[in-house]
């Protein structure tokens, strides 16, 4: 419906809108000339802060305006203040300088990632790139407040938004480039910018409060209250309304699947759970380009976005790498972080929900794409802090492994992925023990079982490793307990080995194909670490034997013969259980 405080006749014009601009311009290089001869500075960001104790913290509400209507702007102004919390979060300010919002932040374009929110303009809430940033220099301001900063500069909005802190005189606006919000502190302080699901967070982070202010109430007739919402006023003949915007479409939200490598229990999960007009992200056409492990089928009514190039070119530097090894690992993990750093320039702002493969999930979480959605995660591997604690225990038994402790993750990944994990919904997974280990928020699905093959046993006892003989798959576990097994073969997987001299001394061993797994009395897999016990799954099928630590997460089964954790003489007993029993 019409504004009742606004005619026809009051409606914006273009002209007013020029003549604004060109007002604008000239303040704007009136502030390049005033900041030219006392220049502030942009700070980088740092963790000096680490060590000093939060003195101020302030929150908001992110989604306020929830109807179809309003909806795509709330959404720009969330995606907003996701770029401005990237380029914010942990600025580290020296003591007795002068930080500026607009100097740290510069300039909200599209070129620099925002979109269109909604700003207050002339006593209009209207769309306008970077629109929304006002929450977040209000939310700056109070906690600056709280903190006892000194504010340098601060201007209130010329309008006064129902039940907003603007009515306490709490607001701060901002407008590229002079009108802007600017602090001090004696001491040397830091700012946290982060966004939950539903909340924008502010803290300030020193060793030393200031004076605490008191803001006082404004004064109602100076600052009036707006007299119109673009979106819901019906001034449709205004050239501000969103029905001249190309890019507007009322919306209730979507969500986004951000997926790497196909696991079929991850595709029939997330085809059960998508809805029409969600979308699909996935490394590259797996049909297309005859890449089995990227062919995920998604249902009807779902699109489907690719990210091909940065694809092509992680397989094209994998085949260049070592079998294992820390120069493997580090490379995984950058070709990891390339593809998600893709995934979070696709996303749509007015994507509420997200489902990511594990693989993407720090690196999503450190570029700040999940703030302001929900998420749930797609388990595939320990997490990086428990993995490389599992890997510590082994190289403690096995001191002169080369392999065990060849490489470890980057802490700041580490605790990024533990952040991730912590603040994410469900643990998507088929695998038994880190379900476990997720507790309540573990999402538990069936191994999808391959097709079973024809046992067909060999004369001489035989044992199938379905892996390279490395220390995390239990090699020395089982050299140890095959040496105590007189006349018994190993075949296994695999090219890479563990590097150790004589470690398979006294063992019968030769390397084998998948079709071999049909001659063997038994599958072992002690491992220490395993995520897709794929070829172990396919010997329960098939009634074959299977010998495996708990840390495989295989389902209970008539054909599992289950330990703890690796140990020789555990594998020797229950091998020689099975070889004594097998026809």
């Amino acid at each position: 419906m019409h504004d009742l405080n606004r005619d026809e006749e009051s409606l914006p014009t273009a002209g007013q809108a020029l003549l604004f601009g060109f007002k604008s311009g000239v303040l704007r290089w009136r502030r390049r000339l005033i900041d030219w001869d006392a220049p502030v500075r942009r700070y980088p960001v740092g963790n000096a802060g680490e060590s000093r104790e939060v003195i101020s913290e302030q929150s908001a509400k992110l989604w306020t305006n929830l109807s179809a209507a309003e909806f795509p702007l709330t959404a720009g102004k969330v995606e907003n203040l996701r770029v401005a919390a990237r380029r914010l979060h942990r600025v580290e300010i020296p003591a007795g300088e002068i930080w500026s919002f607009w100097k740290q932040l510069g300039r909200p374009t599209r070129a620099n990632g925002f979109v269109a929110g909604r700003e207050l303009r002339e006593g209009c809430l209207v769309p306008a790139i970077g629109g929304g940033l006002c929450q977040l220099s209000g939310l700056i301001y109070q906690a600056a407040l709280d903190a006892g900063l000194e504010v340098i500069e601060r201007h209130g909005h010329t309008r006064v938004i129902a039940g907003s802190l603007a009515e306490e005189d709490k607001d701060a606006t901002i407008f590229w480039n002079y009108v802007d919000l600017r602090l001090h502190h004696a001491r040397a302080w830091r700012m946290e910018v982060e966004l939950t699901t539903s909340e924008l967070i502010v803290r300030i982070l020193s060793d030393q409060r200031g004076d605490v202010l008191e803001a006082k109430a404004v004064d109602a007739a100076k600052r009036p209250p707006i007299t119109g919402d673009c979106l819901t006023c019906g001034m449709v003949e205004c050239f501000r309304h969103p029905s001249a915007l190309s890019d507007h479409a009322p919306a209730q939200g979507h969500s986004a699947y951000l997926l790497d490598g196909r696991w079929p229990e991850f595709e029939q999960w997330c085809a059960e759970h998508s809805r029409e007009g969600d979308c699909w992200l996935t490394p590259l056409d797996g049909c297309r380009w005859r890449k089995p492990n990227y062919q995920w089928r998604r249902p009807s009514g779902i699109s489907t976005r690719h990210a091909t190039l940065v694809t092509l070119w992680r397989s094209f530097q994998h085949r260049r790498l070592p079998a294992q090894g820390a120069l493997r690992q580090r490379s995984l993990l950058d070709g990891s972080a390339a593809l998600a750093n893709h995934y979070a320039r696709k996303l749509d702002p007015t994507c509420r929900h997200v489902v990511v493969s594990q693989s993407l999930l720090p690196f999503l979480w450190r570029s700040g794409a999940l703030g302001g959605r929900s998420f749930d995660v797609l388990i595939e591997r320990w997490p990086l802090h428990e993995l490389q604690q599992c890997l510590d225990r082994a190289l403690e038994r096995h001191p002169d492994s080369p392999t065990l402790g060849d490489f470890r993750a980057d802490p700041d990944l580490a605790r990024a992925e533990q952040e991730a994990l912590a603040a994410a919904g469900r643990m998507v997974t088929p695998h038994r023990a880190m379900a476990e280990h997720f507790g309540a928020k573990a999402w538990l699905v069936d191994w999808k079982m391959p097709k079973p093959i024809e046992r067909q046993p060999s004369a001489k006892p035989t044992v199938f490793l379905p892996c390279s003989r490395l220390g995390r798959k239990g090699a020395y576990e089982l050299a140890a307990a095959l040496r105590k097994l007189d006349g018994v073969e190993l075949k296994h997987l695999g090219r890479a080995e563990e590097g150790v001299a004589n470690l398979f001394e006294g063992v019968e061993c030769s390397p084998a194909s998948l079709q071999d797994l049909a001659q063997a009395h038994a599958l072992v897999l002690p491992a220490w670490v395993e995520h897709q016990p794929r070829h172990a799954l396919k010997a329960l099928a098939s009634g074959i034997p299977v010998v495996a630590s708990t840390a495989c997460g295989l389902p209970d089964h008539p054909n599992l013969h289950r330990m703890h954790e690796p140990s020789a003489a555990a594998l020797e007993q229950i091998l020689r259980s099975i070889l004594d029993t097998s026809p």
